[in-house]
């Protein structure tokens, strides 16, 4: 069989389901189209032939996680339609191992994406934001899940909190210390929704 042949039989569906089954089990830092096509039982070749590159593998799966969100039972009314897409967004990521530093490491203009996008700013245009508003908001509300679910994710792995007690002195950083207790990593609901709320209420 020709490596032609190899790779027509492979769906690109199938090299991503693999990929994303690869950072469930070892994290993004493992992840390599070789290590991919190790999985598949194929060569690397086969699995390029698919992605190209694994820049363009990564945007692939990015769009994947974001595929994953259910998108058509929303509330009809806009004002709460807004904060429940962010909501569902930050769940997917939370399903992956690593899954917002995936995302947060690409720029996937790639059907799911450009579906979620198009329904948080639909949103946002529906709740009385004009234009610029509602893409800046929409960029913020992303930007805000990815960076704290990233956070989250890291800390799940690593004893962040203690790391940071340790570090922070009254005397050096007194507004720090004054604020210690409530920077616990540990409070990542609380502080997704204090956030969401806190962006969508300046609107």
């Amino acid at each position: 069989m020709t490596k032609r042949q190899t790779a027509d039989r492979l769906e690109p569906a199938t090299v991503i389901g693999a990929a994303l089954e690869l950072l469930d089990e070892k994290g993004l830092d493992a992840l390599s189209t070789r290590a991919v096509a190790d999985r598949l039982g194929v060569r690397m070749n086969t699995v390029l032939w698919h992605v190209k590159t694994k820049a363009r593998m990564l945007e692939l799966m990015a769009d994947a996680v974001v595929g994953e969100i259910p998108l058509d039972d929303l509330p009809v009314s806009p004002g709460p339609r807004a904060p429940e897409v962010v909501r569902r967004y930050r769940r997917a990521l939370l399903a992956h191992r690593d899954g917002a530093a995936l995302v947060v490491g690409t720029y996937a203009a790639e059907p799911h994406t450009l579906r979620l996008a198009e329904t948080l700013v639909a949103a946002l245009l529906d709740d009385g934001l004009d234009e610029r508003e509602a893409a800046w908001t929409a960029w913020t509300l992303i930007y805000f899940t990815l960076g704290l679910t990233q956070e989250e994710q890291a800390a799940a792995e690593q004893s962040l909190g203690d790391r940071l007690t340790d570090a922070i002195s009254a005397t050096t950083h007194p507004a720090l210390h004054r604020a210690l207790g409530h920077l616990a990593t540990n409070s990542f609901d609380e502080r997704f929704e204090f956030g969401l709320n806190s962006i969508l209420a300046r609107h």
